[in-house]
């Protein structure tokens, strides 16, 4: 890892139409690159959150950066519901894909191991699989006795982004527990990530570290961002601040709102 890129280097590798791969808040969402990304004006992302996601995919969608949502919720917690995301679909202005957590884990599972699909039974008559099409019932072909299962395609990200607490100058990126951002980079074609420092010493020569460590050979560029995942909470470094989220939620209320707190903007407005 020779030079260090910005946080505007690695949004310059997303490109328009590409499906992106993001966190659910929990586990290391890249804050920091949300700025950058729609500084660049995409337009018409995929956006598949694994399995949820939060205020950073209610950002792009309020920017206008997104087409399709593929995700099994979108929330901001404890702040309530996803302001853009619920109007967005209340206008109609981007496609959703509705998913369960076990679907989306289901399809970067699939993905990983390098097979066209997982199975699934649970989902056999719900109202997600019948607004599924591409979701398969096929018969196990190892019963003797008719037994439906749904196969969830793998779904395969062009770029995965998210946020983590190290990396060494050789890109190998300290996830812990997070196997979730494994299956990220695993699954996907290009694997975009932020941190909140790098450190000297090679993390895989820790014997401590080494099981927790998603090696540098998935990982396309790092960039540093220090507190990266704020205002949302980062595993292990700190906590969400709600009242920022809270007030991204009282001003994303209307379009006019979202604009201000994009662009910096103090929100006055009462809340109701």
């Amino acid at each position: 890892m020779p030079r260090l890129p910005s946080l505007d280097d690695l949004a310059a590798m997303v490109p328009s139409g590409a499906k992106l791969a993001l966190p659910v808040d929990y586990a290391g969402v890249s804050m920091a690159m949300t700025r950058p990304l729609i500084a660049r004006g995409l337009r018409d992302l995929h956006v598949v959150c694994l399995p949820t996601g939060g205020m950073q995919p209610d950002m792009l969608i309020g920017a206008g950066l997104v087409q399709t949502m593929e995700t099994s919720a979108i929330t901001l917690g404890e702040a309530g519901g996803a302001p853009c995301f619920n109007r967005a679909i209340a206008q109609g202005t981007i496609r959703v894909m509705d998913a369960t957590c076990p679907a989306v884990h289901a399809g970067f599972l699939a993905a990983q191991k390098g097979v066209p699909f997982a199975t699934l039974r649970g989902l056999i008559g719900t109202d997600v699989l019948a607004n599924r099409p591409d979701w398969k019932v096929i018969d196990n072909p190892f019963s003797d006795t008719p037994d439906p299962i749904v196969a969830i395609p793998a779904i395969h990200p062009d770029v995965a982004i998210f946020h983590c607490p190290m990396a060494d100058r050789d890109g190998n990126v300290w996830i812990g527990r997070r196997r979730e951002l494994a299956s990220m980079a695993y699954a996907s074609k290009l694997t975009l990530v932020t941190v909140e420092r790098i450190v000297d010493e090679s993390l895989l020569a820790d014997e401590t570290m080494a099981a927790g460590v998603l090696p540098g050979l998935y990982v396309e560029a790092v960039a540093l961002a220090p507190r990266g995942a704020a205002p949302i909470g980062l595993w292990g470094e700190y906590g969400a601040d709600m009242a920022e989220v809270t007030r991204y939620a009282r001003a994303a209320r209307s379009e006019e709102g979202f604009r201000d707190y994009l662009a910096g903007a103090r929100v006055l407005e009462a809340v109701s």
